[in-house]
């Protein structure tokens, strides 16, 4: 007979615990332990009720057509083919305005466009201050007569 309270193994005719001296139960209580239920703590100690059984396995699978049309994802590939798409001088550059601002329905094309977008305007500032103080350098070197 197991001890509700800690768990230890009693002798059947026993009314209390060896180990605790708590009053122990009848036969429902190795009922208790018997279904599966019982379970070691760390100490050691064995503690059992209404603990909260594992979550059944219940893999249904995963099919990419359960993903709706607009968060479908856009695979490696695809990711260089629209690199490649939007490096094309003026073609690419019209996509890649349609494409950031709402040309597309895939949420993931479009978040890529906008980023690509943004390198874009930050590239193209970026160059012209580096444009603007090379101009004004070299501009002062020459007016100096310094070669």
């Amino acid at each position: 007979m197991f001890c509700t309270n800690c768990g230890t193994d009693n002798n059947n005719g026993e009314t209390n615990c060896k180990n605790c001296g708590a009053p122990l139960g009848g036969a429902d209580n190795n009922a208790a332990f018997n279904n599966g239920s019982y379970a070691y703590n760390q100490q050691g100690t064995g503690t059992y009720g209404n603990q909260n059984q594992p979550y059944p396995n219940n893999n249904v699978g995963f099919n990419e057509s359960m993903i709706p049309e607009e968060y479908r994802p856009i695979s490696m590939w695809g990711y260089l083919g629209y690199e490649i798409l939007f490096a094309i001088p003026c073609v690419g550059l019209i996509l890649l305005l349609v494409f950031s601002f709402g040309g597309t329905k895939n949420k993931n094309l479009k978040n890529f466009a906008r980023s690509y977008f943004c390198v874009l305007i930050i590239a193209v500032v970026l160059v012209a201050i580096i444009m603007v103080v090379g101009g004004v350098g070299f501009l002062s070197s020459v007016s100096n007569g310094y070669y």
